[in-house]
């Protein structure tokens, strides 16, 4: 079994055996993916490049701590709403390939469109 299909399937047991499912509406999920993600930006906000080097050497466990917070959100999400997180992550990064080609992409953040 994969890495991933374990974590899954750790997720799912720690949100059932506290009878949470019941919360777990995609809205309410995805209200909760979007708070996670504002935590990690918690982190870098208002700080410059070079205290962001050094926030990270005292700092890299919570931030670590709120990724899986993300992490779970994907992960629960991907298994309620009956994704292959990892089908759809590839077929997301051949789509992206595709956009941004490296011809034109490299070393240009452009978007796609004004490519």
């Amino acid at each position: 079994m994969s890495e991933i299909k374990k974590l899954i399937e750790k997720i799912i047991k720690f949100r059932d055996a506290r009878d949470w499912k019941q919360f777990h509406n995609p809205k309410d999920c995805a209200i909760s993916l979007s708070l996670e993600a504002a935590e990690v930006l918690e982190h870098f906000q208002w700080k410059t490049n070079s205290e962001i080097e050094e926030y990270l050497r005292h700092n890299k466990e919570h931030i670590a701590d709120e990724l899986s917070d993300v992490l779970y959100w994907v992960l629960l999400m991907s298994h309620d709403l009956n994704i292959n997180i990892i089908e759809a992550s590839n077929k997301k990064m051949e789509e992206n390939n595709k956009k941004y080609s490296i011809e034109k992409a490299k070393g240009n953040h452009t978007k796609y469109n004004k490519l």
